[in-house]
């Protein structure tokens, strides 16, 4: 009986915590304009607004890393500086970071990613006070910024395409499939499917394959391919501006 009764106070709390962090989650007030930030090498400065779309004040913290989402402000060494890095927003109102490269070295002939961070502090209830089982969460959002310099070859928007798809042998003997990207632009795919043998494999993790680089997909049981070069891949892709862009890939094309 005493087991079963402490397993079901232990069930309780849980529960009660459970409870706490929905409702917190469920309070993220601070809304970002964007999905990404793209900074072309010859702007001075770029903006995202920061939106507080609930009903009270909140504190705003913001810095930049290089890809570490464990890395502080205080550690992070990045060729950014951001104006303001710390505000308070009130309800319903909205403020400009202003983004601003420092002109440390950076290179020339692709893309460079980096991460922005928005931390979100929502300010003390004062019904919080002497509460020890409330529990107040600082929400995080986090999102890439691109930094593009000048005359890099091709087009953004055209890099999708020129992806070269092919299939890779995974330890356990079946097989993923392969992204390779010669542009200097970063491609990120929401969705992607892949036909072989009469049948369609998908995968909607989705990745994001940096320029030079090559990233493997899983795509499931696939377990023996006719060709080394995929029939048709559909994917879907995220733009500049956060859209989705849908594109296709023939294999027959390529050879």
């Amino acid at each position: 009986m005493a087991v079963a009764l402490h397993r079901n106070r232990w069930l309780k709390i849980g529960a009660a915590l459970t409870l706490c962090l929905m409702a917190s989650l469920s309070q993220a007030a601070l809304v970002l304009s964007g999905t990404r930030v793209l900074y072309p090498a010859d702007q001075r400065e770029v903006t995202l607004k920061l939106t507080n779309e609930g009903n009270g004040p909140i504190l705003v913290q913001a810095w930049i890393d290089e890809g570490d989402p464990n890395a502080t402000p205080d550690q992070v060494k990045v060729p950014f500086t951001l104006a303001p890095p710390l505000f308070r927003l009130d309800p319903k109102k909205g403020q400009a970071v202003r983004i601003i490269y420092t002109q440390e070295p950076l290179a020339q002939d692709k893309e460079s990613l980096f991460w922005l961070n928005a931390l979100e502090v929502p300010p003390r209830s004062a019904d919080s006070d002497g509460d020890a089982s409330r529990l107040q969460l600082a929400i995080r959002s986090r999102i890439k910024l691109f930094f593009r310099p000048a005359g890099l070859s091709g087009r953004a928007n055209d890099a999708p395409e020129k992806i070269l798809w092919s299939f890779a042998r995974k330890s356990d003997g079946g097989y993923a499939l392969k992204a390779s990207n010669p542009t200097p632009y970063h491609v990120t795919f929401s969705k992607v499917s892949v036909q072989s043998g009469g049948k369609n494999y998908v995968n909607e993790d989705g990745a994001m394959v940096a320029p030079g680089a090559a990233v493997q997909l899983d795509i499931g049981s696939l377990s023996a391919v006719d060709t080394d070069i995929p029939a048709v891949v559909h994917y879907s892709t995220i733009n500049d501006y956060g859209t989705a862009v849908p594109g296709e890939f023939h294999g027959d094309a390529k050879k």
